[in-house]
């Protein structure tokens, strides 16, 4: 079955579908001409845009995936790191599914159309990609990212009240609608030395991210299995330890913001900047603030 082929009877609150769902597939890239060249071929049909956010390869990634697939929207990132690139291509989705997945060969885009399936069939806000349950597995994870997911997931589990299995897996699909949930400031085209710094949300946190706000805004989350395999080419810029200690600032963070509001947020939050990872602490106190609040009990479907 093609992503073409799924039909939703899901309505919004501005309009009823009669037809079949659009699908935008949203792929950050840096330098992965080499891995893009065997994704870009593998994406099922009736994918109705392909939005590749690119952070300024050197290596003809851009050029590769235009000669591949003319029609895909090329999107230049305004800040660095995966959390920005990802922001930015929510942006430019036009589709009323937004796929997130990998460049780098580790998600299979065969997968898409589970993902799209998932989403039409149970009427879910949030189909989050999972290793960890049956049918779902990973040829790349290291023991030591491992054991890290496991603590961390419990620990989002215990204070987000959630069911998760996978926590940091980039592999997700979502209704656009949920774009205002997440709240993330994608920014504008830079070229002073800003454009160069990674702010809040910017890293490998974005999917802690995504899952905790999705959580907390009492989306209903279902979890597809899925299987990582290893990048093709080249080397991963993630860093387990560092990058780690972005996603438990993350968790802390997400979880004070709405428990306490404004004021008392900023006066309270000093004991979460003290794991001192670079160059947060400002954006923190401005991701805090009291215009992003949420309400009402999390809830969260596996």
């Amino acid at each position: 079955m093609t992503v073409c082929e799924v039909v939703t009877p899901w309505a919004y609150p501005e309009r009823q579908f009669t037809s079949r769902a659009t699908v935008s597939v949203v792929i950050p890239t840096l330098n992965e001409a080499r891995n893009i060249g065997h994704v870009l071929p593998r994406l099922p049909g009736g994918i109705d845009q392909v939005v590749l956010i690119d952070g300024g390869s050197t290596d003809g990634t851009v050029e590769v995936a235009r000669r591949l697939r003319p029609d895909v929207t090329i999107v230049q990132q305004t800040r660095c790191g995966k959390g920005n690139a990802l922001a930015c291509g929510f942006a430019a989705a036009t589709g009323d599914i937004v796929v997130m997945m990998d460049a780098d060969g580790s998600t299979r885009p065969e997968e898409i159309s589970q993902f799209v399936e998932t989403l039409v069939r149970s009427g879910a806000d949030f189909a989050k990609g999972s290793r960890f349950i049956p049918g779902g597995g990973s040829h790349d994870i290291t023991s030591f990212r491992r054991a890290g997911n496991k603590v961390l997931n419990l620990l989002v589990n215990t204070l987000c009240r959630t069911r998760y299995t996978d926590l940091c897996y980039g592999y997700n699909a979502f209704w656009r609608r949920c774009l205002p949930v997440f709240d993330l400031d994608h920014g504008k085209n830079e070229t002073s030395s800003d454009s160069l710094e990674m702010r809040w949300a910017d890293g490998f946190e974005i999917e802690t991210l995504l899952n905790i706000r999705a959580a907390l805004a009492s989306l209903q989350v279902v979890e597809v299995p899925s299987v990582e395999h290893g990048r093709l080419h080249g080397r991963s810029n993630l860093h387990a330890f560092s990058d780690g200690l972005r996603v438990l600032r993350t968790i802390f963070v997400e979880w004070r913001r709405r428990l306490v509001s404004g004021t008392e947020a900023q006066l309270n939050m000093a004991t979460v900047l003290d794991f001192k990872a670079p160059q947060l602490d400002n954006e923190v106190l401005l991701a805090i603030g009291t215009e992003f609040e949420y309400s009402g009990a999390a809830n969260s479907h596996s």
